[in-house]
């Protein structure tokens, strides 16, 4: 069992990083495969796993987590006096309304965790840079996490005895 839940975190943090791995998928195969593995701790295995992984976004986000250069834009030096771009526009109207809002970054990140939409990576990005505590943002996340993948884990085990 111990080995099972490692390999959960393992695939739920790697899934946290690479948005192309899909922990919901290895949520539902594991319950179907291992039917004697117990939901709870499969649930607490993926939210400590995304939770731990997202927290590199979040810190990135705020500024707290340098990238490697590789994965940095290189800087141009812009004309002050030449317009900005759409994209820069629009990254500096979300980053002055997260500021503005704090509260609202609980609310969307809260849902976001359970429901998955926005997508869980974009509210932490978010969630950064809105300024977040590390904290609140650890708790909604490691909460709603828990309850979304407890409940899909549990999923295989509810259908069958309804048909059954």
């Amino acid at each position: 069992m111990i080995a099972w839940m490692a390999l959960t975190f393992g695939i739920a943090f790697g899934s946290a990083i690479i948005p192309l791995i899909s922990i919901e998928m290895f949520v539902l195969g594991l319950a179907t495969q291992q039917p004697g593995l117990s939901y709870w701790l499969v649930g607490a295995a993926v939210a400590a796993g995304q939770v731990l992984g997202k927290l590199l976004y979040f810190y990135a986000a705020r500024g707290d987590l340098h990238l490697p250069k590789f994965l940095q834009r290189k800087k141009k030096d812009r004309d002050p006096d030449k317009p900005k771009g759409r994209w820069l526009r629009w990254m500096e109207w979300v980053r002055d309304r997260c500021h503005r809002h704090p509260q609202w970054m609980f609310g969307t990140h809260a849902v976001s965790s359970v429901v998955g939409v926005p997508p869980f990576m974009a509210t932490s990005v978010l969630a950064g840079f809105a300024g977040m505590s590390t904290g609140l943002f650890v708790a909604t996340g490691a909460i709603g996490r828990f309850a979304r993948f407890t409940l899909l884990a549990a999923s295989p085990a509810l259908f069958a005895g309804w048909i059954a």
